[in-house]
């Protein structure tokens, strides 16, 4: 009996093919090859032509734009100072016209009963006789327009306008300062009536 285990030998190799023995084969050649190369280079070239063409036109549409912007702009400009001009004209104007300032203008109307029927936010025309009512066969005095369109501001009651004086009722108007002057100084002479507008 042996003291070494038992170890077979490896069978020998089996010999590959031959690496020169691969057949040579004819070269493979594609009908059309060059064909279509050709199209898909023309494919290319029409595509980037067409891209050139738009980019093209939509930087000539922008400049377009910003020309008319920038021509806009200088209108604008060249038309401030006219409008500045203006308005600074218009200002002073408005500066030199101070606002009429209106004040309260107590007038005795001659016929108390008129007065009786004006309430206060009327419009009335005020206006002046020369001296008295007419005597017969006396031509009828001139009258004129004291204060046109005066708002009435307050008519007081009955016993609060004295009668004593040559009669009459008073009544309140809102006037312009100058007109209120007009009216103490026609009112002192003549006698006034008045008239709803």
């Amino acid at each position: 009996m042996s003291l070494y285990p038992y170890v077979p030998t490896p069978p020998a190799p089996v010999p590959g093919p031959d690496p020169c023995g691969v057949p040579e084969f004819a070269p493979l050649r594609v009908r059309g090859g060059r064909h279509r190369l050709r199209r898909a280079v023309r494919r290319r070239r029409r595509a980037m032509a067409a891209g050139l063409a738009m980019t093209a036109a939509a930087l000539a549409a922008s400049g377009a734009r910003d020309a008319g912007r920038a021509g806009g702009a200088a209108h604008a400009r060249s038309q401030a100072p006219d409008q500045a001009r203006a308005d600074a004209a218009g200002a002073s104007s408005r500066r030199e016209r101070p606002p009429v300032e209106m004040v309260s203008a107590p007038v005795r109307i001659a016929d108390a009963a008129t007065v009786r029927l004006l309430r206060r936010g009327d419009r009335v025309d005020v206006i002046a006789a020369a001296g008295g009512p007419p005597m017969p066969g006396e031509e009828t005095p001139d009258a004129r327009v004291v204060a046109a369109g005066a708002r009435v501001a307050e008519v007081p009651k009955v016993r609060e306008t004295s009668a004593g004086e040559g009669g009459g009722a008073l009544v309140v108007l809102s006037v312009p300062r100058t007109t209120a002057a007009a009216l103490a100084g026609v009112g002192a002479t003549s006698q006034l009536a008045v008239t709803l507008c």
